[in-house]
Protein backbone atom coordinates (compact mmCIF):
# COMPACT_ATOMS: atom_id res chain seq x y z
CA UNK A 1 0.00 0.00 0.00
CA UNK A 2 2.65 2.55 1.08
CA UNK A 3 5.61 3.05 -1.25
CA UNK A 4 7.41 5.33 1.19
CA UNK A 5 6.80 7.39 4.32
CA UNK A 6 9.42 9.94 5.27
CA UNK A 7 9.73 13.03 7.40
CA UNK A 8 10.91 16.16 5.61
CA UNK A 9 11.35 19.80 6.51
CA UNK A 10 9.49 22.13 4.16
CA UNK A 11 12.74 23.37 2.63
CA UNK A 12 13.40 19.83 1.35
CA UNK A 13 9.89 19.20 0.09
CA UNK A 14 10.14 22.48 -1.83
CA UNK A 15 13.85 22.40 -2.51
CA UNK A 16 15.10 25.30 -4.62
CA UNK A 17 17.60 22.92 -6.24
CA UNK A 18 15.02 20.35 -7.32
CA UNK A 19 11.94 20.62 -9.46
CA UNK A 20 9.43 18.34 -7.73
CA UNK A 21 5.93 19.69 -8.17
CA UNK A 22 2.66 18.98 -6.37
CA UNK A 23 -0.58 18.96 -8.29
CA UNK A 24 -4.03 19.09 -6.73
CA UNK A 25 -6.27 16.62 -8.63
CA UNK A 26 -9.34 18.12 -10.31
CA UNK A 27 -11.75 16.11 -8.13
CA UNK A 28 -10.48 17.80 -4.93
CA UNK A 29 -12.62 20.54 -3.41
CA UNK A 30 -11.61 24.14 -3.96
CA UNK A 31 -9.49 26.05 -1.47
CA UNK A 32 -11.55 26.36 1.72
CA UNK A 33 -9.33 27.40 4.62
CA UNK A 34 -10.40 30.62 6.34
CA UNK A 35 -8.91 33.16 8.71
CA UNK A 36 -9.17 30.92 11.78
CA UNK A 37 -6.97 28.28 10.11
CA UNK A 38 -4.54 30.88 8.70
CA UNK A 39 -4.21 32.42 12.14
CA UNK A 40 -3.65 29.08 13.88
CA UNK A 41 -0.98 28.07 11.38
CA UNK A 42 0.86 31.39 11.66
CA UNK A 43 0.70 31.34 15.45
CA UNK A 44 1.96 27.76 15.69
CA UNK A 45 4.88 28.53 13.39
CA UNK A 46 6.09 31.70 15.11
CA UNK A 47 5.68 30.55 18.72
CA UNK A 48 7.34 27.12 18.39
CA UNK A 49 10.98 27.12 19.46
CA UNK A 50 11.87 24.04 17.43
CA UNK A 51 10.52 22.74 14.13
CA UNK A 52 6.73 22.79 14.12
CA UNK A 53 5.06 19.55 13.03
CA UNK A 54 2.57 20.27 10.25
CA UNK A 55 1.10 16.78 10.00
CA UNK A 56 0.90 14.31 7.16
CA UNK A 57 0.30 14.63 3.44
CA UNK A 58 -0.64 11.73 1.17
CA UNK A 59 0.68 11.81 -2.36
CA UNK A 60 0.29 9.60 -5.40
CA UNK A 61 3.46 8.71 -7.26
CA UNK A 62 3.98 6.07 -9.91
CA UNK A 63 7.75 5.91 -9.35
CA UNK A 64 10.20 5.45 -6.48
CA UNK A 65 10.18 8.14 -3.80
CA UNK A 66 11.53 11.23 -5.51
CA UNK A 67 12.13 14.59 -3.90
CA UNK A 68 14.33 15.88 -6.69
CA UNK A 69 12.02 15.47 -9.67
CA UNK A 70 8.60 14.42 -10.83
CA UNK A 71 4.97 15.29 -10.21
CA UNK A 72 3.06 14.16 -7.14
CA UNK A 73 -0.72 14.30 -6.82
CA UNK A 74 -1.85 15.68 -3.46
CA UNK A 75 -4.54 13.27 -2.30
CA UNK A 76 -4.59 14.71 1.21
CA UNK A 77 -2.95 17.93 2.35
CA UNK A 78 -3.83 20.35 -0.43
CA UNK A 79 -5.24 22.95 2.02
CA UNK A 80 -2.00 23.00 4.04
CA UNK A 81 0.21 22.93 0.96
CA UNK A 82 -1.65 25.78 -0.72
CA UNK A 83 -1.69 27.82 2.48
CA UNK A 84 2.02 27.29 3.12
CA UNK A 85 2.93 28.48 -0.37
CA UNK A 86 0.67 31.52 0.01
CA UNK A 87 2.55 32.31 3.21
CA UNK A 88 5.84 31.90 1.33
CA UNK A 89 4.49 34.18 -1.42
CA UNK A 90 3.67 36.82 1.19
CA UNK A 91 7.21 36.54 2.58
CA UNK A 92 8.62 36.82 -0.94
CA UNK A 93 6.58 39.93 -1.68
CA UNK A 94 7.76 41.74 1.46
CA UNK A 95 11.41 40.87 0.84
CA UNK A 96 11.11 41.75 -2.84
CA UNK A 97 9.72 45.19 -1.98
CA UNK A 98 12.98 45.84 -0.08
CA UNK A 99 15.24 44.08 -2.59
CA UNK A 100 17.53 47.11 -3.03
CA UNK A 101 18.25 47.21 0.71
CA UNK A 102 18.91 43.49 1.22
CA UNK A 103 22.39 42.19 2.02
CA UNK A 104 23.89 39.38 -0.04
CA UNK A 105 22.59 36.64 2.27
CA UNK A 106 19.03 37.98 2.17
CA UNK A 107 19.17 38.39 -1.63
CA UNK A 108 20.22 34.76 -1.92
CA UNK A 109 17.34 33.75 0.37
CA UNK A 110 14.96 35.70 -1.84
CA UNK A 111 16.20 34.02 -5.01
CA UNK A 112 15.95 30.54 -3.46
CA UNK A 113 12.50 31.31 -2.11
CA UNK A 114 11.33 32.22 -5.59
CA UNK A 115 12.53 28.84 -6.85
CA UNK A 116 10.57 27.12 -4.07
CA UNK A 117 7.40 28.68 -5.45
CA UNK A 118 8.11 28.68 -9.20
CA UNK A 119 10.50 26.09 -10.57
CA UNK A 120 12.49 25.80 -13.76
CA UNK A 121 10.63 26.83 -16.85
CA UNK A 122 8.03 28.72 -14.84
CA UNK A 123 6.43 25.57 -13.39
CA UNK A 124 4.31 26.13 -10.32
CA UNK A 125 5.70 24.04 -7.46
CA UNK A 126 2.16 23.64 -6.12
CA UNK A 127 -0.63 23.71 -8.69
CA UNK A 128 -4.17 24.15 -7.33
CA UNK A 129 -7.17 22.81 -9.24
CA UNK A 130 -9.28 25.13 -11.36
CA UNK A 131 -12.58 25.19 -9.43
CA UNK A 132 -13.69 28.54 -8.08
CA UNK A 133 -10.91 30.33 -10.00
CA UNK A 134 -8.41 28.70 -7.60
CA UNK A 135 -5.61 28.33 -10.10
CA UNK A 136 -6.19 31.74 -11.71
CA UNK A 137 -6.24 33.43 -8.31
CA UNK A 138 -3.11 31.55 -7.20
CA UNK A 139 -1.17 32.62 -10.30
CA UNK A 140 -2.39 36.21 -9.82
CA UNK A 141 -1.09 36.17 -6.22
CA UNK A 142 2.34 34.92 -7.32
CA UNK A 143 2.49 37.59 -10.02
CA UNK A 144 1.47 40.29 -7.53
CA UNK A 145 4.21 39.05 -5.19
CA UNK A 146 6.77 39.74 -7.92
CA UNK A 147 7.38 36.23 -9.22
CA UNK A 148 7.84 35.40 -12.91
CA UNK A 149 4.82 33.31 -13.83
CA UNK A 150 2.74 32.92 -16.91
CA UNK A 151 0.32 35.82 -16.65
CA UNK A 152 -3.26 34.91 -15.89
CA UNK A 153 -6.13 37.34 -16.27
CA UNK A 154 -7.22 38.62 -12.89
CA UNK A 155 -10.76 37.34 -12.50
CA UNK A 156 -13.60 39.58 -11.29
CA UNK A 157 -13.82 39.96 -7.50
CA UNK A 158 -10.36 38.44 -7.05
CA UNK A 159 -9.83 40.35 -3.79
CA UNK A 160 -13.01 38.87 -2.26
CA UNK A 161 -11.98 35.23 -2.71
CA UNK A 162 -10.06 33.16 -0.18
CA UNK A 163 -6.72 32.73 -1.94
CA UNK A 164 -6.34 36.48 -2.28
CA UNK A 165 -7.52 37.06 1.29
CA UNK A 166 -5.11 34.45 2.63
CA UNK A 167 -2.18 36.10 0.89
CA UNK A 168 -3.14 39.55 2.17
CA UNK A 169 -3.72 38.16 5.67
CA UNK A 170 -0.19 36.75 5.80
CA UNK A 171 1.36 39.98 4.52
CA UNK A 172 -0.35 41.87 7.33
CA UNK A 173 0.43 39.15 9.87
CA UNK A 174 4.15 39.29 9.10
CA UNK A 175 4.24 43.08 9.41
CA UNK A 176 2.37 42.97 12.70
CA UNK A 177 4.66 40.19 13.95
CA UNK A 178 7.53 42.55 13.25
CA UNK A 179 5.85 45.45 15.04
CA UNK A 180 5.25 43.26 18.09
CA UNK A 181 8.97 42.40 18.24
CA UNK A 182 10.30 45.81 17.22
CA UNK A 183 11.50 44.54 13.83
CA UNK A 184 11.16 45.92 10.32
CA UNK A 185 9.39 43.93 7.59
CA UNK A 186 12.60 42.36 6.31
CA UNK A 187 13.68 40.96 9.68
CA UNK A 188 10.15 39.76 10.41
CA UNK A 189 9.80 38.10 7.00
CA UNK A 190 13.13 36.32 7.35
CA UNK A 191 12.20 35.07 10.84
CA UNK A 192 8.90 33.67 9.57
CA UNK A 193 10.67 32.16 6.54
CA UNK A 194 13.04 30.32 8.85
CA UNK A 195 10.10 28.96 10.88
CA UNK A 196 8.30 27.78 7.73
CA UNK A 197 11.32 26.15 6.11
CA UNK A 198 12.28 24.10 9.15
CA UNK A 199 8.68 23.00 9.85
CA UNK A 200 8.18 19.25 9.41
CA UNK A 201 5.77 17.29 7.23
CA UNK A 202 5.48 13.53 6.91
CA UNK A 203 5.07 12.71 3.22
CA UNK A 204 3.45 9.36 2.49
CA UNK A 205 3.58 8.13 -1.09
CA UNK A 206 1.28 5.47 -2.47
CA UNK A 207 1.10 3.73 -5.82
CA UNK A 208 -2.55 4.16 -6.77
CA UNK A 209 -5.75 6.00 -5.90
CA UNK A 210 -7.32 3.00 -4.17
CA UNK A 211 -4.43 2.77 -1.71
CA UNK A 212 -4.52 6.53 -1.20
CA UNK A 213 -8.17 6.59 -0.23
CA UNK A 214 -7.91 3.55 2.07
CA UNK A 215 -4.96 5.20 3.83
CA UNK A 216 -6.76 8.52 4.03
CA UNK A 217 -9.77 6.89 5.67
CA UNK A 218 -7.67 4.96 8.19
CA UNK A 219 -5.65 8.04 9.19
CA UNK A 220 -8.82 10.03 9.77
CA UNK A 221 -10.47 7.33 11.88
CA UNK A 222 -7.61 6.56 14.25
CA UNK A 223 -8.12 6.41 18.02
CA UNK A 224 -7.80 9.46 20.26
CA UNK A 225 -4.18 10.00 21.39
CA UNK A 226 -3.23 11.04 24.92
CA UNK A 227 -3.51 14.81 25.36
CA UNK A 228 -1.24 17.11 27.39
CA UNK A 229 -3.97 17.28 30.02
CA UNK A 230 -3.94 13.46 30.29
CA UNK A 231 -0.17 13.40 30.60
CA UNK A 232 -0.14 16.12 33.27
CA UNK A 233 -2.75 14.17 35.26
CA UNK A 234 -0.64 11.02 34.97
CA UNK A 235 2.39 12.95 36.19
CA UNK A 236 0.43 14.28 39.17
CA UNK A 237 -0.66 10.76 40.16
CA UNK A 238 2.78 9.26 39.64
CA UNK A 239 4.61 11.94 41.64
CA UNK A 240 2.01 11.79 44.44
CA UNK A 241 2.63 8.08 44.84
CA UNK A 242 6.40 8.27 44.43
CA UNK A 243 6.94 11.09 46.94
CA UNK A 244 4.20 10.10 49.35
CA UNK A 245 2.83 13.65 49.28
CA UNK A 246 -0.74 12.41 48.80
CA UNK A 247 -2.48 9.13 48.40
CA UNK A 248 -3.15 8.49 44.73
CA UNK A 249 -6.91 8.44 45.40
CA UNK A 250 -6.70 11.88 47.02
CA UNK A 251 -4.69 13.26 44.09
CA UNK A 252 -7.20 11.78 41.66
CA UNK A 253 -10.06 13.33 43.63
CA UNK A 254 -8.43 16.78 43.47
CA UNK A 255 -7.86 16.42 39.73
CA UNK A 256 -11.49 15.47 39.12
CA UNK A 257 -12.63 18.36 41.29
CA UNK A 258 -10.67 20.68 39.02
CA UNK A 259 -12.17 19.12 35.90
CA UNK A 260 -15.66 19.43 37.34
CA UNK A 261 -15.19 23.20 37.46
CA UNK A 262 -13.79 23.26 33.93
CA UNK A 263 -16.37 21.02 32.27
CA UNK A 264 -15.92 18.27 29.72
CA UNK A 265 -14.55 20.48 26.95
CA UNK A 266 -10.89 19.56 26.45
CA UNK A 267 -10.02 22.93 24.92
CA UNK A 268 -11.27 24.68 28.06
CA UNK A 269 -9.22 22.36 30.30
CA UNK A 270 -6.01 22.94 28.37
CA UNK A 271 -6.66 26.68 28.14
CA UNK A 272 -7.10 26.87 31.91
CA UNK A 273 -3.70 25.24 32.50
CA UNK A 274 -2.06 27.73 30.14
CA UNK A 275 -3.90 30.71 31.61
CA UNK A 276 -3.15 29.68 35.20
CA UNK A 277 0.60 29.72 34.53
CA UNK A 278 0.44 32.98 32.57
CA UNK A 279 -1.70 34.72 35.21
CA UNK A 280 0.32 33.71 38.28
CA UNK A 281 3.76 33.27 36.73
CA UNK A 282 5.37 35.81 39.05
CA UNK A 283 4.24 33.79 42.08
CA UNK A 284 5.02 30.30 40.76
CA UNK A 285 8.29 28.33 40.73
CA UNK A 286 10.57 29.37 37.89
CA UNK A 287 10.35 27.29 34.73
CA UNK A 288 13.43 27.89 32.51
CA UNK A 289 12.76 28.99 28.93
CA UNK A 290 9.00 29.27 29.46
CA UNK A 291 8.11 32.98 29.54
CA UNK A 292 4.62 32.09 28.30
CA UNK A 293 2.67 28.83 28.53
CA UNK A 294 2.14 27.42 25.04
CA UNK A 295 0.78 24.03 24.02
CA UNK A 296 4.26 22.73 23.31
CA UNK A 297 5.61 23.79 26.73
CA UNK A 298 2.62 22.86 28.86
CA UNK A 299 3.79 19.41 29.96
CA UNK A 300 7.27 20.64 30.94
CA UNK A 301 5.77 23.57 32.85
CA UNK A 302 3.53 21.38 35.00
CA UNK A 303 6.22 18.78 35.57
CA UNK A 304 8.11 21.63 37.22
CA UNK A 305 5.19 23.19 39.07
CA UNK A 306 3.90 19.91 40.46
CA UNK A 307 7.38 18.76 41.39
CA UNK A 308 7.90 21.39 44.09
CA UNK A 309 5.05 21.19 46.59
CA UNK A 310 2.58 18.91 44.88
CA UNK A 311 -0.22 19.14 47.46
CA UNK A 312 -0.14 22.94 47.63
CA UNK A 313 0.16 23.15 43.83
CA UNK A 314 -2.84 20.90 43.29
CA UNK A 315 -4.92 22.81 45.88
CA UNK A 316 -4.12 26.13 44.16
CA UNK A 317 -5.15 24.68 40.80
CA UNK A 318 -8.48 23.52 42.21
CA UNK A 319 -9.20 26.92 43.74
CA UNK A 320 -8.31 28.73 40.52
CA UNK A 321 -10.43 26.30 38.50
CA UNK A 322 -13.53 27.32 40.48
CA UNK A 323 -12.96 30.93 39.47
CA UNK A 324 -12.25 29.92 35.89
CA UNK A 325 -15.43 27.85 35.83
CA UNK A 326 -17.47 30.91 36.70
CA UNK A 327 -15.74 33.05 34.07
CA UNK A 328 -16.36 30.42 31.38
CA UNK A 329 -19.98 29.92 32.53
CA UNK A 330 -19.38 26.24 33.33
CA UNK A 331 -20.08 26.78 37.03
CA UNK A 332 -23.35 28.64 37.45
CA UNK A 333 -24.09 30.76 40.52
CA UNK A 334 -27.33 30.45 42.49
CA UNK A 335 -28.36 33.94 41.40
CA UNK A 336 -27.27 35.32 38.02
CA UNK A 337 -25.64 38.70 38.57
CA UNK A 338 -24.73 41.45 36.08
CA UNK A 339 -21.16 40.14 36.31
CA UNK A 340 -22.25 36.66 35.25
CA UNK A 341 -24.14 38.19 32.31
CA UNK A 342 -21.02 40.16 31.39
CA UNK A 343 -18.95 36.95 31.48
CA UNK A 344 -21.50 35.24 29.23
CA UNK A 345 -21.22 38.05 26.69
CA UNK A 346 -17.44 37.91 26.85
CA UNK A 347 -17.55 34.16 26.20
CA UNK A 348 -19.92 34.59 23.26
CA UNK A 349 -17.66 37.31 21.85
CA UNK A 350 -14.81 34.74 21.83
CA UNK A 351 -12.89 36.65 24.48
CA UNK A 352 -11.20 33.62 26.03
CA UNK A 353 -7.62 34.98 25.70
CA UNK A 354 -8.56 37.61 28.31
CA UNK A 355 -9.50 34.98 30.90
CA UNK A 356 -5.90 35.06 32.10
CA UNK A 357 -6.44 38.66 33.25
CA UNK A 358 -9.99 38.12 34.54
CA UNK A 359 -8.96 35.05 36.59
CA UNK A 360 -6.13 37.06 38.17
CA UNK A 361 -8.48 39.93 39.03
CA UNK A 362 -11.12 37.65 40.58
CA UNK A 363 -8.58 35.68 42.58
CA UNK A 364 -7.30 38.91 44.15
CA UNK A 365 -10.57 40.85 44.16
CA UNK A 366 -10.54 41.70 47.89
CA UNK A 367 -6.85 42.66 47.97
CA UNK A 368 -7.25 44.84 44.88
CA UNK A 369 -10.39 46.50 46.32
CA UNK A 370 -12.41 45.66 43.25
CA UNK A 371 -16.18 45.76 43.44
CA UNK A 372 -18.48 43.69 41.23
CA UNK A 373 -19.31 46.93 39.41
CA UNK A 374 -15.60 47.40 38.61
CA UNK A 375 -15.40 43.87 37.23
CA UNK A 376 -18.56 44.34 35.13
CA UNK A 377 -16.98 47.41 33.51
CA UNK A 378 -13.80 45.44 32.76
CA UNK A 379 -15.69 42.45 31.32
CA UNK A 380 -17.84 44.66 29.10
CA UNK A 381 -14.81 46.58 27.83
CA UNK A 382 -13.05 43.29 27.10
CA UNK A 383 -16.09 42.25 25.07
CA UNK A 384 -15.82 45.46 23.03
CA UNK A 385 -12.13 44.80 22.53
CA UNK A 386 -12.69 41.24 21.27
CA UNK A 387 -15.50 42.19 18.93
CA UNK A 388 -12.98 44.46 17.24
CA UNK A 389 -10.03 42.13 17.59
CA UNK A 390 -11.78 39.07 16.17
CA UNK A 391 -13.08 41.01 13.20
CA UNK A 392 -9.89 42.90 12.33
CA UNK A 393 -7.40 40.22 13.40
CA UNK A 394 -5.40 42.78 15.41
CA UNK A 395 -3.62 42.18 17.73
CA UNK A 396 -2.66 38.80 16.35
CA UNK A 397 -3.36 35.69 18.39
CA UNK A 398 0.25 35.08 19.38
CA UNK A 399 0.46 38.61 20.85
CA UNK A 400 -2.56 38.23 23.16
CA UNK A 401 -0.93 36.24 26.01
CA UNK A 402 1.82 38.83 26.28
CA UNK A 403 -0.74 41.66 26.14
CA UNK A 404 -2.70 40.40 29.15
CA UNK A 405 0.36 39.29 31.10
CA UNK A 406 1.80 42.77 30.63
CA UNK A 407 -1.46 44.29 31.91
CA UNK A 408 -1.15 42.22 35.08
CA UNK A 409 2.37 43.56 35.59
CA UNK A 410 1.14 47.14 35.06
CA UNK A 411 -1.48 46.74 37.80
CA UNK A 412 1.11 46.21 40.54
CA UNK A 413 0.40 48.59 43.40
CA UNK A 414 -2.95 49.82 42.02
CA UNK A 415 -6.44 49.24 43.36
CA UNK A 416 -10.12 49.85 42.61
CA UNK A 417 -10.93 52.38 39.91
CA UNK A 418 -7.23 52.86 39.15
CA UNK A 419 -7.04 49.27 37.92
CA UNK A 420 -10.10 49.75 35.71
CA UNK A 421 -8.60 52.91 34.17
CA UNK A 422 -5.30 51.20 33.32
CA UNK A 423 -7.04 48.21 31.72
CA UNK A 424 -9.36 50.41 29.64
CA UNK A 425 -6.48 52.51 28.38
CA UNK A 426 -4.36 49.44 27.58
CA UNK A 427 -7.21 47.90 25.57
CA UNK A 428 -7.76 51.12 23.63
CA UNK A 429 -4.04 51.37 22.86
CA UNK A 430 -3.83 47.73 21.71
CA UNK A 431 -6.91 47.78 19.47
CA UNK A 432 -7.14 48.47 15.76
CA UNK A 433 -8.30 51.92 14.68
CA UNK A 434 -11.94 52.96 14.52
CA UNK A 435 -11.54 53.35 10.77
CA UNK A 436 -10.32 49.77 10.34
CA UNK A 437 -13.09 48.43 12.57
CA UNK A 438 -15.74 50.24 10.55
CA UNK A 439 -14.18 49.11 7.26
CA UNK A 440 -14.45 45.48 8.38
CA UNK A 441 -18.01 46.01 9.62
CA UNK A 442 -19.00 47.35 6.22
CA UNK A 443 -17.20 44.59 4.30
CA UNK A 444 -18.14 40.90 3.80
CA UNK A 445 -18.39 40.28 7.55
CA UNK A 446 -20.08 36.89 7.24
CA UNK A 447 -17.15 35.56 5.26
CA UNK A 448 -14.58 37.32 7.46
CA UNK A 449 -15.90 35.92 10.74
CA UNK A 450 -19.31 34.26 10.90
CA UNK A 451 -19.20 33.96 14.69
CA UNK A 452 -18.61 37.69 15.14
CA UNK A 453 -21.42 38.44 12.70
CA UNK A 454 -23.82 36.23 14.64
CA UNK A 455 -22.79 37.73 17.99
CA UNK A 456 -23.36 41.27 16.73
CA UNK A 457 -26.75 40.48 15.19
CA UNK A 458 -28.00 38.67 18.29
CA UNK A 459 -26.76 41.43 20.60
CA UNK A 460 -28.57 44.12 18.63
CA UNK A 461 -31.70 41.96 18.77
CA UNK A 462 -31.39 41.30 22.52
CA UNK A 463 -30.84 44.96 23.32
CA UNK A 464 -34.39 45.72 22.21
CA UNK A 465 -36.01 42.86 24.15
CA UNK A 466 -38.00 43.20 27.36
CA UNK A 467 -38.84 40.54 29.94
CA UNK A 468 -42.12 40.00 28.11
CA UNK A 469 -40.54 39.66 24.68
CA UNK A 470 -37.37 37.83 25.71
CA UNK A 471 -36.28 35.12 23.27
CA UNK A 472 -33.23 32.92 23.77
CA UNK A 473 -31.33 33.43 20.53
CA UNK A 474 -28.54 31.12 21.78
CA UNK A 475 -30.79 28.08 22.31
CA UNK A 476 -29.52 24.88 20.72
CA UNK A 477 -31.11 21.67 19.50
CA UNK A 478 -28.99 18.62 18.70
CA UNK A 479 -25.83 20.70 18.93
CA UNK A 480 -26.98 23.43 16.53
CA UNK A 481 -28.35 26.92 17.13
CA UNK A 482 -32.10 27.23 16.68
CA UNK A 483 -31.71 30.85 15.59
CA UNK A 484 -29.23 31.26 12.77
CA UNK A 485 -27.97 33.85 10.31
CA UNK A 486 -30.21 34.34 7.31
CA UNK A 487 -29.00 35.93 4.08
CA UNK A 488 -31.79 38.19 2.84
CA UNK A 489 -30.46 38.15 -0.73
CA UNK A 490 -29.73 34.41 -1.02
CA UNK A 491 -26.12 33.31 -1.30
CA UNK A 492 -26.85 30.06 -3.14
CA UNK A 493 -26.71 29.28 -6.83
CA UNK A 494 -29.80 29.16 -9.06
CA UNK A 495 -31.12 32.51 -7.93
CA UNK A 496 -34.86 32.68 -8.75
CA UNK A 497 -36.11 34.96 -11.54
CA UNK A 498 -37.88 37.23 -9.04
CA UNK A 499 -34.56 38.10 -7.42
CA UNK A 500 -32.74 38.61 -10.72
CA UNK A 501 -35.42 40.95 -11.97
CA UNK A 502 -35.48 42.91 -8.70
CA UNK A 503 -31.69 43.37 -8.83
CA UNK A 504 -31.67 44.57 -12.45
CA UNK A 505 -30.90 41.49 -14.51
CA UNK A 506 -28.61 38.49 -14.55
CA UNK A 507 -25.31 40.40 -14.54
CA UNK A 508 -26.34 42.78 -11.75
CA UNK A 509 -27.68 39.88 -9.66
CA UNK A 510 -24.45 37.92 -10.08
CA UNK A 511 -22.41 40.99 -9.11
CA UNK A 512 -24.58 41.55 -6.01
CA UNK A 513 -24.14 37.94 -4.91
CA UNK A 514 -20.40 38.18 -5.41
CA UNK A 515 -19.82 41.54 -3.74
CA UNK A 516 -22.69 42.26 -1.33
CA UNK A 517 -24.35 39.05 -0.19
CA UNK A 518 -22.12 38.62 2.91
CA UNK A 519 -22.31 42.24 4.09
CA UNK A 520 -23.87 43.11 7.42
CA UNK A 521 -26.88 44.80 5.85
CA UNK A 522 -27.85 41.60 4.04
CA UNK A 523 -27.82 39.50 7.22
CA UNK A 524 -30.46 38.91 9.84
CA UNK A 525 -31.48 36.28 12.39
CA UNK A 526 -34.33 33.80 11.97
CA UNK A 527 -35.27 30.49 13.51
CA UNK A 528 -36.50 29.10 10.21
CA UNK A 529 -33.57 29.60 7.88
CA UNK A 530 -34.08 26.33 5.99
CA UNK A 531 -37.71 27.19 5.19
CA UNK A 532 -36.75 30.55 3.66
CA UNK A 533 -33.83 29.55 1.45
CA UNK A 534 -33.98 30.97 -2.07
CA UNK A 535 -37.54 32.27 -1.86
CA UNK A 536 -38.38 35.71 -3.19
CA UNK A 537 -38.15 38.70 -0.88
CA UNK A 538 -41.95 39.05 -0.36
CA UNK A 539 -42.18 35.31 0.42
CA UNK A 540 -39.38 35.58 2.97
CA UNK A 541 -40.91 38.69 4.50
CA UNK A 542 -44.45 37.28 4.84
CA UNK A 543 -43.69 33.61 5.59
CA UNK A 544 -45.89 31.97 8.26
CA UNK A 545 -46.04 28.49 9.73
CA UNK A 546 -49.00 26.11 9.65
CA UNK A 547 -50.59 27.90 12.61
CA UNK A 548 -50.29 31.32 11.04
CA UNK A 549 -47.36 32.48 13.17
CA UNK A 550 -44.94 34.81 11.40
CA UNK A 551 -41.64 33.08 10.77
CA UNK A 552 -40.31 35.44 8.11
CA UNK A 553 -39.06 38.98 8.63
CA UNK A 554 -42.21 39.85 10.56
CA UNK A 555 -41.16 37.49 13.36
CA UNK A 556 -41.03 40.19 16.04
CA UNK A 557 -37.26 40.67 16.33
CA UNK A 558 -36.33 44.35 16.41
CA UNK A 559 -33.49 43.54 14.04
CA UNK A 560 -36.09 42.74 11.36
CA UNK A 561 -38.39 45.71 11.93
CA UNK A 562 -36.93 47.65 9.01
CA UNK A 563 -37.49 44.65 6.72
CA UNK A 564 -41.12 44.02 7.62
CA UNK A 565 -42.64 46.73 5.39
CA UNK A 566 -40.14 46.83 2.53
CA UNK A 567 -41.43 45.94 -0.92
CA UNK A 568 -38.04 45.32 -2.58
CA UNK A 569 -34.48 44.46 -1.62
CA UNK A 570 -31.65 45.85 -3.75
CA UNK A 571 -27.94 46.58 -3.44
CA UNK A 572 -28.82 50.11 -2.35
CA UNK A 573 -30.90 48.68 0.49
CA UNK A 574 -27.99 46.45 1.55
CA UNK A 575 -25.59 49.40 1.58
CA UNK A 576 -28.00 51.58 3.55
CA UNK A 577 -28.74 48.92 6.18
CA UNK A 578 -25.03 48.04 6.45
CA UNK A 579 -24.21 51.65 7.34
CA UNK A 580 -27.05 51.84 9.87
CA UNK A 581 -26.09 48.61 11.64
CA UNK A 582 -22.39 49.52 11.61
CA UNK A 583 -23.21 52.84 13.31
CA UNK A 584 -25.15 51.02 16.03
CA UNK A 585 -22.36 48.50 16.60
CA UNK A 586 -19.63 51.13 16.90
CA UNK A 587 -21.74 52.87 19.55
CA UNK A 588 -22.70 49.61 21.28
CA UNK A 589 -19.10 48.38 21.67
CA UNK A 590 -16.99 51.43 22.57
CA UNK A 591 -13.32 51.42 23.51
CA UNK A 592 -13.03 55.08 24.46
Amino acid sequence: MIKSANQYPVHELLSFEGNLTYRVPPYQREYSWQKAQWEDLFQDLVETDDAHFLGTIITLNQTVDAVASGVLELIDGQQRATTLTLLLAAIYSLLNEHRDNLDDEARNELFNLGRRLVGKGGKLRVTPQTQGYNRDDYVTVLADAGLSVEQSTKKPYFSLRRISKCYQYFRSAISRFGETNGWDDVKAARAVLDAVQKAILVKIEVANHADAFVLFESLNNRGMPLTPVDLIKNHLLAVSERHGAMHVDDAFKLWNEMLTSLGDNYANQERFLRHYYNAFKAELPDVPNAPVATRTKLIRIYETLLGKDIKAGADDLVEASRIYGRITCVVETDVTTPLDEAFRQLMRAQGSPSYVLVMWLLSKQATLELTEAHLVIVARRLTSFFVRRNLTGFPQTYALPKLFMTMIEQLDGLSGAGIVDVIMQALADASSSEEEFRRRLEGPIYEENTDVARFLLTTLSEDAMTKETWTDLWAQEKGHFVWTIEHILPQGANLPDAWRQMLGGDAAAAAAQEADVHRLGNLTITAYNSTLGNKSFPEKRDRTDARGNAIGYRNGLALNTDLADRQTWTVGDIVERTTTLADRIVTRFPLT
